[in-house]
């Protein structure tokens, strides 16, 4: 029983999350929040193995009057337990339009 829960507690998952911000934010704030996300991530244990910043691009419909966002893709390896307490604080900002938080595998 005690190695069941050691083995659970060391697992981690992998994730992909996409991020769409405001398109009217400055490089310096653009910045600051990838690094916020990346800080979260690897505060709670998890390992990020790509950032792909994609740009601008033109959204399929208007989000808080937005046309366009700034995509952001992480690919990173997380602890199950922290992927709700991350998307709460993604839910929270208002410079993150919409955010999806997809487990790979």
């Amino acid at each position: 029983m005690v190695t069941e829960k050691v083995t659970e507690t060391k697992r981690l998952n992998e994730y992909e999350l996409i991020i769409i911000l405001k398109p009217e934010l400055a490089e310096e704030e653009l910045n600051a929040t990838i690094e916020n996300v990346k800080k979260f991530i690897t505060g709670k244990g998890g390992i990020i193995s790509d950032t792909q910043p994609w740009g601008k691009r033109r959204l399929a419909y208007p989000l808080r009057h937005s046309l366009e966002g700034n995509y952001i893709l992480f690919k990173f390896t997380m602890k199950p337990g922290y992927n709700r307490e991350l998307e709460t604080s993604l839910r929270i900002s208002e410079d993150v339009l919409r955010h999806l938080l997809v487990k790979v595998g």
